[in-house]
């Protein structure tokens, strides 16, 4: 998947999600947050200004969300965004009031509007998660010049072929077949079983 899709699966599959803020002391706070529309330059939702969640983004424009799509955990799609977002203002209320018509039983006329602002989520990176696969699917995306960090447990020269780490992997896709074994890391649940069973320290985690 590209960029575009992981934005269009958000938008329209799930639309919801949760976002993280932090307060005047650095606490962190959670709240629910529609996701309404997207394009080339990045992701869009709206808030009043008379909000406390809009005082924290003026505040700081770090956030992070996670926005989730399926019955249970075993149908469960997950994806994750951390960047930055900043208020472009009211000119493209008409826009995602248009796209998303629920909103004007909860703001239905142009006066109840006047306190609404549009934000952007213009720079961050990403992570897709699926559940709902076997074996699992992982995958991570950026966007607005935000650079892809590697995240995950690797294996280094030092590996000697044990295949410990193998024994303890719950999706049993560490490539083994040759030497340093591989982790692949589409698959991997980032649980840390290899890391730990690792008896020469082989295995590094990056983040």
């Amino acid at each position: 998947m590209n960029v575009q899709e992981y934005f269009d699966f958000i938008v329209n599959r799930i639309h919801s999600a949760v976002f993280a803020t932090v307060d005047s002391e650095g606490r962190p706070v959670t709240c629910a947050i529609d996701i309404m529309d997207y394009d080339e330059n990045g992701l869009y939702f709206l808030t009043a200004k008379g909000k406390r969640f809009y005082n924290r983004l003026k505040a700081d424009e770090n956030i992070a969300f996670t926005a989730m799509k399926g019955e249970d955990t075993l149908s469960c799609v997950a994806v994750s965004v951390k960047g930055k977002a900043k208020e472009i203002g009211p000119d493209r209320l008409p826009d995602l009031f248009r796209k998303n018509p629920y909103m004007e039983k909860i703001y239905p006329d142009t006066r109840s509007r006047s306190a609404l602002t549009v934000f952007q989520i213009h720079e961050g990176t990403g992570e897709w998660f699926d559940l709902s696969k076997l074996p699992i699917e992982r995958a991570g995306f950026s966007f607005g010049g935000a650079q892809t960090i590697e995240n995950g447990y690797f294996v280094t020269d030092k590996c000697i072929g044990c295949k410990l780490c193998y024994s303890k992997c719950p999706q049993k896709y560490i490539d083994i077949t040759q030497k340093p074994v591989v982790i692949q890391q589409e698959h991997c649940l980032h649980c840390g079983n290899c890391f730990e069973i690792c008896p020469v320290r082989a295995i590094e985690r990056r983040q």
